[in-house]
């Protein structure tokens, strides 16, 4: 796996274009931390996190895309446990706990996810927060038989597909970017398993924890029945 481009919706080596409101509302809830980031990834938000000073550490379950990380400047001061984020044990607390775009998602049960909010509670501080970013599933069901193929990009040498099959009863998303080119077709695919704000709530609170914040962005905009994402914010 690679790092994110914005050419073709999929991870690659890039940026999304919000990381530094995402930095920000992140360094303002560690307090100079520490943090920990499941799903650390390439680094695009723990290592500008890092370079505020703050320590901050990572979980994450593909060695290529830590080892991406690992050829970038201060990523010599980030420590990585391999593993499941559900379930993988770190030493001590932490002040912020944080997985963003999405990523919660990619654990495949709802007992999962639950898993991963009792092994949140279990490392975070008494005045620490834990930051879920994800999207509001609304619009998957309004899909015309629960799917859908969308062009992502077009060119005279490649076109990009977004291919999805939604299914509401088990709340699975199976999608695969799909790249045809002259050499070939390469395909990138995607399942999670995707839960509603108020069900996280719930985890949340299984957990011990309740929820204290939650906007439709970095920048604080106000969560409302439309909005397409949520960053939602636990404490004790």
């Amino acid at each position: 796996m690679k790092g994110y481009d914005e050419s073709k919706k999929c991870y690659l080596d890039g940026l999304r274009g919000d990381e530094a409101e995402c930095v920000e509302f992140l360094a303002e809830l560690a307090g100079g931390g520490p943090a920990l980031e499941l799903g650390i990834g390439s680094g695009r938000i723990a290592l500008p996190l890092a370079a505020r000073g703050m320590r901050v550490d990572g979980i994450d379950l593909s060695p290529p895309t830590v080892a991406q990380m690992r050829t970038k400047p201060g990523s010599d001061k980030i420590a990585v446990t391999m593993g499941d984020m559900a379930d993988v044990g770190v030493p001590g607390k932490y002040r912020l706990i944080y997985v963003i775009w999405n990523t919660l998602f990619n654990l495949p049960s709802q007992e999962a996810q639950i898993r991963c909010f009792a092994n949140v509670a279990a490392h975070l501080t008494d005045d620490g927060s834990f930051v879920v970013e994800a999207y509001v599933p609304s619009k998957f069901h309004r899909l015309s038989n629960n799917q859908y193929v969308e062009a992502e990009s077009i060119t005279l040498d490649e076109v990009g597909l977004d291919v999805l099959r939604h299914d509401a009863a088990k709340q699975m998303l199976e999608e695969n970017h799909v790249y045809i080119s002259r050499s070939g077709i390469d395909m990138s695919p995607v399942v999670q398993r995707y839960a509603w704000p108020s069900e996280l709530d719930l985890m949340a609170r299984l957990a011990g924890l309740r929820l204290k914040e939650r906007w439709s962005g970095w920048k604080r905009e106000p969560f409302v029945s439309n909005s397409e994402r949520h960053v939602s914010v636990w404490g004790r």
